[in-house]
């Protein structure tokens, strides 16, 4: 990495980003799903910068436990507060504490970067959960003065017990989506909110990420058998039935269905549709009916032509440059080079390297956490 890690700081030259590490991930046989997520978190700002405030809070507790947050934040801070500004890091402690936390990550199979991710936001959230738990227990067990950290301050949502809690995870990551259901006879709305840290789009081919948001969010109606029980007519009625997002959240989490089960081949198969997706995203879909505008900075690429083998990349963005990152080595890319990664426009293409998770922050200056 030597060769490669000095071409960056040539390439960058004075204007690489002053405190900035672009530091390359070390592969422990099948670990680019994790390598390439773990890339767009770091460059997740609000995300790293909370991470990193918990660790410095937390670092201290002699008797905390090793799990994934502490090994997470361990390696966020390895990274941070390197002497180079290049080089290569083994996450080593991370790999194995996942590996022992899940066993779906413990072969040698090739593992999807989407279930991954998902898994590891939950994990830090339950993690969290029970760290405030434990400190309420302990703050009820002593003077009610002593408070202990859990990131930021304002981390328990209204001091009310039942209220669930919001930690900085969900303050980048967590949105909220309204089902609204309503009945074709007497007109009544019912609407269920559930919340969310990514949304699954499924795709199809020569498209775009805003006409798969739309297909999203498109009225279905429920009819013959799917019938919908309304609560006002006491019986089965015909109703639409559509999905919007009530609350967009700051760090919008885009995964495309890029795999799909095809029933007559009895397995999955990987779709290389070209899907194009914005540097500069609106969301119209929402609620309000606001437009809530997004900057691309993190794309997770899928490269291969199948879903049981192939290989993950990925591109971020820091301070206005494109950097491609592929396990150990990381390089300077043109922001036009982004666009190689929609897709293929034909079923049999020589390009196999396709975006599979998007990561869009919020432009929204109240959307600070």
């Amino acid at each position: 990495m030597g060769a490669a890690g000095s071409k960056l700081e040539k390439a960058l030259g004075d204007q690489f980003p002053e405190g900035e590490r672009y530091f390359g991930l070390e592969n422990f046989g099948n670990t680019c799903y994790c390598n390439s997520v773990l890339q767009a978190l770091y460059f997740c700002v609000p995300f790293r910068e909370q991470l990193l405030d918990y660790y410095a809070n937390n670092k201290n507790a002699g008797d905390a436990e090793e799990n994934l947050l502490t090994c997470l934040a361990d390696l966020f801070t390895q990274i941070s507060s390197q002497k180079k500004k290049t080089g290569v890091i083994a996450p080593k402690r991370f790999v194995q504490r996942l590996k022992k936390q899940n066993e779906l990550f413990r072969g040698y199979m090739h593992q999807d970067a989407h279930e991954f991710l998902n898994f590891l936001l939950n994990e830090l959230v339950d993690i969290l959960e029970k760290e405030s738990h434990a400190a309420k227990s302990d703050q009820e067990n002593s003077s009610p003065s002593e408070k202990t950290a859990n990131g930021p301050k304002n981390g328990l949502a209204n001091g009310a017990s039942k209220d669930p809690l919001v930690t900085w995870v969900h303050r980048n990551f967590q949105g909220i989506l309204t089902n609204e259901t309503r009945c074709l006879r007497c007109e009544t709305v019912t609407a269920r909110d559930e919340t969310f840290f990514d949304l699954s789009l499924d795709i199809e081919q020569n498209s775009s990420i805003t006409s798969c948001l739309k297909n999203f969010s498109s009225t279905e109606t429920l009819n013959a058998e799917d019938k919908f029980f309304c609560d006002k007519c006491c019986s089965l009625q015909e109703a639409q039935k559509r999905m919007k997002i009530k609350k967009p959240p700051h760090i919008l989490v885009i995964h495309l269905k890029r795999f799909k089960y095809i029933e007559q081949l009895g397995r999955y198969k990987k779709l290389s549709y070209r899907v194009v997706f914005p540097l500069e995203l609106k969301l119209s879909n929402t609620v309000e009916d606001a437009d809530s505008e997004y900057s691309l900075f993190a794309v997770v690429v899928h490269v291969g032509s199948g879903p049981n083998h192939g290989h993950y990349v990925s591109l971020v963005k820091s301070h206005n440059h494109w950097l491609f990152f592929d396990d150990e080595n990381v390089e300077m890319i043109e922001e036009s080079a982004v666009q190689t990664f929609f897709g293929s426009a034909q079923e049999y293409s020589s390009n196999t390297d396709h975006g599979y998770i998007l990561f869009y922050e919020s432009l929204g200056s109240n959307n600070k956490s």
